[in-house]
């Protein structure tokens, strides 16, 4: 070994003591232990003289963009600042170093809301940003290409067949007729390791049920919203209405109990927002009229959930499951509410007149009708303004591929390069995959699924990048 070579391995010997010594200076302070398995080292969890159950859920970050060199000893510190530290989660490379990301669990709900607040594009290291969002374990899975005519308990039987740890199913009858279902449901699970473990062996998409090769992936998690915005919704979201009910009989059905307690209400194809001029009346209506039957349908009534101008949650949350998406929202003076539906039904937009385009659906989203990307009648006379990428929001941006080129400009990285391949497939099918590489980062990014159309692999491509830079 050259002269060199010994002082560089001198130099890593000292680096590895210096941050073991830090690692070891940390436990000691905080008194938490820690232990590394499977590709993560645990922090904590449960920390020192905890007693009772693990905290609910709401309560754990995500935490991406972190320096690959930065480790518990710089993290901890500043994760604490938002409060008490259930567990520290930083996933790990078998070099040593880390994967750019960790989970960070909070003994309260609190403490996460106030990580996103509080560290959310914090410069943890000179020029360098991480980000903090909401992590849930989602436990639910979305299965597509049902066969319209099962109903709840026989997709219930034969999932408890194949799977392990069904807890419930759903199904939503379908607008039409009311005898069949949409052609997929939700399926929930005990644990969100017992869902990974039914998409795991499910997802090939070769898995069939009554003769029907089935559509398998991530349900969109519901998200935690904070306590606070949610004591000021005075608005019930209604769904599994009849197509033929009016706002006229919603309106006299849940004015019943106080007439001229309904100050309005906007009904979007099976589902309905109903605003009620104060809170305890719609609390009143809403314990009332869950279940009931309306027009011959048992209706489904809950408080809606705002979500912010920009469409996402106010509490925040990582949105980044394949699957169905959310329903359309709905805005008013005071928030912007969202379907619970798991289907993207539609939107209802003030100003001019809008006209559905007609787009091919998502990929990962047969079912998803994009009825609020609307074309707008374009007025002779209007002022042009030039505009750059950067002036645009991530909501106004429905593809992953355009969406990695406004993180990338953002970021003054260079645009990505797509460079494609092919494999052959079953029946001797062509299958493509794209490599994504960002050569300003030196990092590249390759899916672990193939696809038979050009686009969809792009597009398929740009979402697991997406993914990776966190």
């Amino acid at each position: 070994m050259d002269e060199g070579s010994t002082s560089q391995s001198s130099d890593n010997s000292k680096m590895d003591s210096s941050k073991e010594a830090a690692l070891l200076a940390l436990m000691d302070r905080t008194g938490y232990s820690m232990v590394q398995e499977n590709g993560q080292r645990k922090f904590g969890g449960p920390p020192p003289g905890w007693e009772g159950p693990p905290p609910p859920r709401g309560c754990e970050v995500f935490v991406g963009k972190i320096p690959r060199d930065m480790y518990e000893d710089e993290l901890v510190p500043v994760f604490e600042r938002a409060g008490r530290i259930y567990e520290f989660r930083l996933m790990m490379e078998f070099s040593g170093e880390n994967r750019g990301y960790a989970f960070v669990m909070y003994t309260t709900r609190e403490g996460a809301q106030r990580a996103i607040q509080l560290l959310d594009n914090y410069e943890i290291r000179p020029g360098k940003f991480i980000g903090v969002c909401v992590s849930l374990d989602n436990c639910r899975l979305f299965i597509g290409s049902i066969p319209k005519d099962k109903k709840k308990e026989e997709i219930q039987e034969e999932m408890m067949k194949v799977t392990e740890g069904v807890v419930d199913v759903i199904v939503y009858p379908s607008a039409v007729d009311r005898m069949k279902n949409r052609g997929f449901a939700f399926v929930e699970y005990e644990s969100h390791k017992a869902a990974a473990m039914a998409r795991r062996k499910l997802i090939p998409g070769t898995f069939q049920l009554w003769g029907h090769t089935i559509q398998v992936d991530w349900a969109e998690p519901e998200k935690e919203l904070d306590e606070e915005t949610m004591q000021r919704v005075r608005v019930l979201y209604v769904r599994n209405l009849m197509l033929n009910t009016t706002e006229e009989t919603l309106r006299s059905e849940f004015s019943r109990l106080k007439p001229g307690s309904v100050e309005r209400v906007k009904k979007l194809t099976d589902y309905a927002f109903i605003h009620f001029c104060n809170r305890e009346d719609a609390l009143t209506a809403l314990e009332s009229m869950n279940g009931k039957l309306i027009d011959g349908s048992p209706i489904e009534v809950t408080l809606a959930k705002p979500v912010s101008k920009d469409g996402k949650q106010r509490s925040g949350s990582r949105s980044s499951y394949g699957g169905v998406t959310p329903a359309g929202n709905y805005s008013d003076s005071n928030f912007l509410f969202q379907s619970r539906d798991d289907v993207r039904i539609g939107a209802i937009s003030d100003g001019l007149t809008a006209r559905p385009l007609s787009l091919p659906p998502h990929l990962g989203s047969p079912y998803a009708v994009d009825l609020d990307r609307c074309v707008y009648p374009f007025l002779p006379g209007s002022t042009l303004v030039p505009v750059s990428l950067n002036a645009l929001k991530p909501s106004q941006l429905s593809s992953a591929v355009s969406l990695l080129d406004y993180y990338c400009h953002k970021n003054d990285w260079s645009l990505p390069e797509y460079h494609l391949y092919s494999l052959a497939g079953q029946e001797g099918k062509m299958l493509l995959i794209y490599k994504v590489v960002i050569s300003s980062t030196r990092s590249s990014f390759m899916p672990d699924k193939a696809c038979t159309i050009l686009e969809d692999a792009k597009e398929l491509a740009a979402q697991n990048a997406l993914w990776n830079l966190g």
